[in-house]
């Protein structure tokens, strides 16, 4: 399999996996204060890190890559998962997913900024009618509902889609897994500090569904999900994969319905299908 096509690959799976993050994120939030559900997820997850690195021996990174590795912990560590948490108050995931359709078009961005890409301005063409297609969405559903929760999303969207880009610059040196594991190690003591200030009273209320959820966005979505997406963005290119982000309302829609039994309107799958048709467009001039 050559190095695009893997990279492909691996970007797909990371999407699959990070469908279920809102949605397991709206069943966790229900119990637990969004602040020290994004603290305990971050800090489970780099316990693990920490394990992983100590295990496979894995050399420090360098001094000029702590800089990066900050703006990645920023981004996708902290940024977004708080952004989304606090959302999801104001939203449900089924709405809160379609959002995710900008993150294509946030990663291209910050890919060209931070990463040195040059798509063709075809890329744009499609990438933009794909982003203009979840603002149409988002209208068609009343903004006034729901303002707070909309526009943490879209500040949740722009952290995640700086950390995305900067994080797949840095996997072409230090290696994608290394690279979400250190930016989880960077930030452990100052999540593990967050979790045990912000931890409720009591756990005894806590149902099974709040735990799985915290277990799931902990695991999968805070590390397996982004050893798979950064090493998939530094094999096949950030705008190119990043495209593949478009897919993931899709999942999260199918999992929100089937899990939450939240709405899903014909509106939604016409709106996140008209997407879909844009990551096969923007593809195709990526490079």
């Amino acid at each position: 399999m050559d190095r695009t096509r893997s990279g492909l690959v691996n970007g797909l799976i990371g999407v699959v996996i990070f469908s279920a993050s809102l949605p397991a994120t709206r069943v966790a939030v229900m119990q637990f204060d969004p602040v020290f559900l994004t603290a305990a997820r971050a800090a489970i997850a780099g316990l693990l890190a920490l394990g992983m690195l100590l295990v496979f021996r894995e050399k420090r990174p360098a001094l000029s890559d702590i800089t990066p590795l900050l703006v990645v912990s920023l981004g996708v560590v902290v940024g977004f998962p708080l952004l989304t948490a606090l959302a999801l108050q104001y939203v449900t995931s089924a709405h809160s997913i379609v959002f995710i359709g900008l993150l294509p078009l946030a990663t291209a961005i910050f890919g060209v900024l931070r990463g040195g890409e040059r798509p063709k301005p075809a890329f744009w063409v499609f990438s933009m009618l794909g982003s203009g297609l979840v603002a149409g969405f988002a209208l068609t559903q009343g903004l006034a509902a729901a303002p707070v929760g909309d526009a943490l999303m879209l500040a949740a969207i722009v952290v995640c889609g700086l950390g995305y880009a900067e994080g797949a610059k840095l996997s072409r040196t230090l290696g994608g897994w290394q690279v979400i594991s250190w930016a989880l190690v960077l930030s452990l003591p100052a999540t593990i500090a967050l979790c045990l200030w912000t931890k409720p009273p009591t756990f005894a209320g806590i149902g099974a569904p709040a735990w799985i959820g915290l277990g799931y966005i902990s695991v999968f979505s805070m590390l397996v999900g982004f050893i798979f997406w950064y090493r998939g963005l530094a094999q096949g290119g950030i705008a190119a994969v990043g495209q593949l982000q478009l897919l993931q309302p899709f999942f999260g829609l199918a999992l929100a319905g089937l899990l939450l039994r939240e709405p899903v309107t014909p509106t939604m799958l016409a709106a996140t299908l008209g997407v879909i048709l844009c990551v096969f467009g923007a593809r195709k001039f990526a490079r």
